[in-house]
């Protein structure tokens, strides 16, 4: 940071005096503490992408679904954006352009290695935490990512002075979560995402707690999910109890972000626990009679759903893609899925959700056509490109 200095100088045999201006740069070195530095007296602009809103978060997970929403929202807001990233380091490289220049900054870390995560979270008032695993792998367990790797980053940002820790855990979290039968003893990463809340409220008791349900968008892990071939037998679909059991309110990513944004900004929502829901509620064969009515793959094309209990052929296909394809899953398909799948999202009436902090929701039958298109079958065979499809029929709300 850079600050003017004014001062006058008087020459020997000269009547007149001279105002000079410098600049002494107050450079911030390993020692100096960060949290003596007020970040909101710093700020400067009109508002914007080209301003300085005060925040400097560093984005945990940013390479992921919702954090390439998230860290958008920021950029374009004016905040200054610190992407800690593993691997390859040209992956997280595109999201440079998310805010101005020079105000994406990245840094390699490990989970495991806290002297790296103290140096992604050196100079920052906000963290946010979206690490997590969908499935196990020989190096990372779910409790290594989802407990311990949650209250370590909730740890070392308390230890640094971290103004906002927020943290995403599931709908349906819980140390003992509920079953939907078909894995005996439910699922673990619920669980381990029950624990992991628990472990961050620990460390960090004003940390604010994302809970959000199946979250769609572009590069989701929900509409690509059931459009992909690989979850269907041909052109049927099996679900559990053919998805008459299971209710759902899948929420848009764009609302998830919103929300964030406007939690970082209000100071009551520290301590806090929030629902992200969708603001309608489905039964899970509804959703999926629906996504493959606007698709145009309907009775017509072949679709049909049945009761994946008498399927084995479906459920050793399910086996053998979780052993055979131990790091990435084919079409994400794998008994954890499975078993979150055909859970009903829990949403208790006393915790607060989106619209509690002022999120206009955004309607599944207002995003999934856009969602769909790339899977539309035959969108160009006898149809005008001039004349826009016939909506399909909406599903039928679940009416609580």
């Amino acid at each position: 940071m850079a600050v003017v200095i004014s001062s006058t100088l008087k020459l020997s045999n000269c009547p007149a005096t001279i105002s000079v201006a410098y600049l002494r740069l107050n450079n911030y070195s390993s020692s100096s503490n960060p949290t003596t530095l007020n970040l909101s007296t710093l700020k400067k602009g009109t508002g914007g992408r080209s301003s300085f809103n005060g925040v400097v978060a560093t984005v945990f997970g940013a390479t992921g679904f919702i954090g390439k929403y998230i860290v958008n929202r920021l950029g374009k807001s004016g905040s200054q954006i610190i992407i800690p990233y593993r691997g390859d380091n040209y992956e997280p490289f595109r999201m440079k352009l998310a805010g101005d220049l020079g105000q994406v900054y990245f840094h390699e870390y490990n989970l495991r290695d806290e002297d790296s995560i103290r140096k992604c979270i050196k100079y920052s008032n906000v963290v946010i935490n979206l690490v997590g695993r969908d499935w196990e792998t020989k190096r990372f367990s779910f409790n290594d990512v989802n407990v311990e790797g949650a209250r370590r980053l909730a740890r070392l940002s308390k230890e640094a002075g971290v103004e906002r820790f927020i943290h995403f855990s599931s709908m349906n979290a819980s140390d003992n979560p509920n079953r939907s039968g078909i894995l005996p003893n439910g699922s673990k990463f619920l669980e381990s995402k029950g624990l992991g809340e628990q472990a961050v409220l620990e460390e960090f008791p004003e940390a604010t707690i994302f809970r959000p349900s199946d979250v769609y968008g572009q590069e989701d892990r929900f509409v690509r999910y059931y459009a992909h071939a690989w979850r269907r037998q041909a052109t049927f679909v099996p679900l559990w109890y053919k998805g008459e059991r299971t209710q759902k309110q899948p929420v848009h990513v764009s609302d998830v972000a919103t929300g964030v944004m406007n939690a970082i900004k209000d100071p009551d929502t520290a301590g806090q626990i929030y629902q992200a829901v969708g603001p309608k509620r489905y039964l899970l064969s509804e959703l999926v009679d629906y996504f493959f009515r606007v698709m145009r793959k309907d009775g017509d094309w072949g679709y049909k759903r049945y009761d994946m209990r008498w399927d084995p052929i479906f459920q050793l296909k399910v086996t053998l893609t979780e052993r055979l394809t131990w790091n990435w899953p084919l079409g994400h398909l794998h008994w954890e899925k499975i078993e979150r799948e055909h859970l009903s999202d829990d949403v208790k009436d006393d915790i607060p959700t989106l619209e509690d902090l002022g999120v206009h929701l955004t309607t599944v039958e207002e995003q999934m056509p856009w969602e769909f298109k790339p899977w539309t079958y035959a969108i160009y065979k006898g149809q005008d490109p001039d004349e826009p499809l016939a909506p399909p029929e909406p599903p039928k709300v679940v009416v609580t």
